[in-house]
């Protein structure tokens, strides 16, 4: 990496990301500049396009956010101003998150000069039909430029890292650090859990399978619904929970399923652990685009067990603590809920107790903080190449 040597913990860190609204890659940048070591760095965070929710949150922390209000089109003038702010920053590392951001932010870091550049890619390359014309050319440009342009880059999965390799991305750039998880804040909780399902007027005797995400087609919530229908004609306890936004207005597709009964329809809640804790078996049954997803990391740490389509890394993430099953196949997802059914209460407990200890012992905020670190530290980001690699 380009640069002089020093520890990260004195050293100033420019974060260029494509917005700040809620998802994955500004949720991990959210929760990353906040770890003890990476505290002690000074952080400023710049939008292409919009404050957002996390802007607002980085602001409560003491974090400067800025927004450049760029349209779907990159502004000459605003790259320019990005290039002085880089310039007025005097940043160790400019850190770019997400496609559009590591082609601005590297362009705009190479302009003021001299400063080392860390892409990170938070997806894995979307299926065609599925991005815009823009994403897609964006895509593709980083591919030709990455072997000049950024110092590093890091795929957040080994899916997305080889996925990358395959369609032109510079492999001697490529590094794998997962997404980390806060493993205080999300934690086994019982009195959490007593306290939803009492909240929720859910039977004592309830095996409640829960999906979190967003309304997005990519999510599949219509085969978690077709699912939930083969289930519960075989399971008389089994019963269903959505929580994320928007997903409140799926009343009517759970009615016409004839389901009403056994759905809880939270839509947006601010208290996802514990939300987490009240279930017994976490679903992630995405149909395409999940790298390394938070939300499975998520439940586990809170001794959930899981079923994940075969995704990403979502097989890696949950190992041999859950199950995974094809993409668009609810006949699949229902005959892996069934078998979390079957285990009882004692197996399911087992599945979620060492699918935490597999959060601690691989993917913790804070070892994945010390990555990122050793990656800004140009003395050992030549190790950092190959530990993530097999």
């Amino acid at each position: 990496m380009r640069g002089t040597a020093g520890s990260v913990t004195d050293r100033r860190i420019l974060h260029v990301i494509t917005d700040l609204n809620v998802g994955g890659a500004e949720t991990m940048l959210y929760r990353l500049v906040q770890v003890p070591e990476m505290a002690r760095c000074e952080h400023r965070v710049v939008s292409l396009t919009s404050p957002g929710a996390i802007g607002d949150r980085l602001r409560q922390l003491g974090i400067e956010s800025l927004a450049l209000g760029m349209g779907r089109f990159p502004s000459p003038l605003k790259i320019v101003r990005l290039a002085r702010i880089v310039r007025d920053f005097r940043p160790a590392v400019v850190h770019t998150w997400m496609y559009h951001a590591n082609l601005i932010g590297g362009i705009a870091a190479r302009l003021a000069g001299g400063v080392p550049i860390v892409w990170a890619i938070h997806s894995c390359v979307l299926e065609p039909g599925r991005a815009r014309w823009t994403t897609r050319w964006t895509v593709a440009l980083g591919a030709w430029l990455s072997g000049w342009l950024p110092d590093h880059i890091v795929a957040v999965s080994r899916a997305s890292r080889d996925q990358h390799v395959a369609i032109g991305y510079d492999p001697t750039k490529l590094v794998v650090i997962p997404n980390g998880f806060d493993v205080e804040q999300y934690r086994p909780d019982p009195g959490a859990r007593r306290a939803v399902r009492e909240e929720l007027r859910l039977d004592p005797d309830a095996v409640v399978i829960g999906l979190v995400a967003r309304i997005d087609p990519v999510k599949d919530h219509a085969s978690f619904i077709r699912a939930a229908g083969l289930l519960a004609r075989r399971q008389p306890h089994a019963a269903f929970l959505f929580c994320g936004d928007g997903t409140e207005h799926l009343a009517g597709a759970i009615d016409g399923a004839g389901l009403s009964d056994r759905f809880r329809l939270l839509g947006h809640r601010d208290d996802v652990p514990r939300v987490m804790n009240a279930l017994d078996v976490a679903t992630l049954c995405s149909a395409a685009g999940e790298a390394f997803p938070l939300v499975v990391g998520e439940a586990m740490a809170c001794g959930v067990p899981c079923v994940v389509t075969d995704l990403g890394d979502c097989s890696y993430l949950v190992g041999e603590t859950g199950r995974v099953v094809r993409p668009r196949d609810p006949e699949a997802l229902a005959a892996a809920w069934e078998e979390m059914v079957l285990l009882g209460p004692d197996g399911r407990h087992r599945l979620g107790r060492e699918a935490r200890r597999r959060i601690e012992r691989e993917f913790s905020l804070r070892r994945v903080a010390a990555e990122y670190a050793a990656l800004y530290s140009p003395p050992v980001a030549g190790r950092l190449a190959t530990s993530r690699a097999q």
